[in-house]
């Protein structure tokens, strides 16, 4: 059993656990905060120290988010991998739910693609004082037309 303030030889600090796991180390704290995942242990001096385990925890998240996971699914996601049943249903509905927020995004990109590609247009064939790609920006008219 360990003494309060002492910790395993296997226990990181938050410096070694973010280089491990390829995270920054404000980005542990910030997951500390907020209950994403915080170390079970901390040192006499109160630092936070992270077992292995904490760190494949953020390596999955690292990677639930580099898919685009916002901070609500990777907590989902974790939790579903960490339960010894790993519901798998559960496990796509959350990434089909997200499949329909990227493919949102995208259609939006592709409405403002459009319009700038026709503004730019608009500037190439004009002459004169009047750019229609600064009237877009100061009046937003074609941004309400989509």
């Amino acid at each position: 059993m360990k003494n309060e303030g002492s910790f395993d030889l296997e226990e990181l600090t938050i410096a070694k656990a973010a280089k491990a796991s390829g995270l920054p180390v404000k980005t542990l704290r910030y997951y500390d905060d907020i209950g994403l995942l915080r170390p079970k242990h901390r040192s006499a001096a109160g630092y936070r120290l992270y077992s292995p385990a904490d760190v494949r925890k953020l390596a999955f998240i690292q990677r639930a988010r580099s898919f685009g996971f916002g901070i609500d699914a990777c907590r989902d996601l974790l939790s579903l991998q960490q339960s010894g049943q790993r519901d798998r249903k559960e496990v796509r509905n959350i990434a089909e739910r997200h499949l329909d927020e990227i493919e949102e995004k995208l259609a939006a990109l592709m409405g403002l693609k459009r319009q700038l590609e026709g503004l730019i247009d608009e500037c190439r064939s004009g002459h004169g004082p009047d750019c229609p790609i600064l009237s877009e920006l100061e009046d937003g008219d074609s941004l309400n037309r989509q």
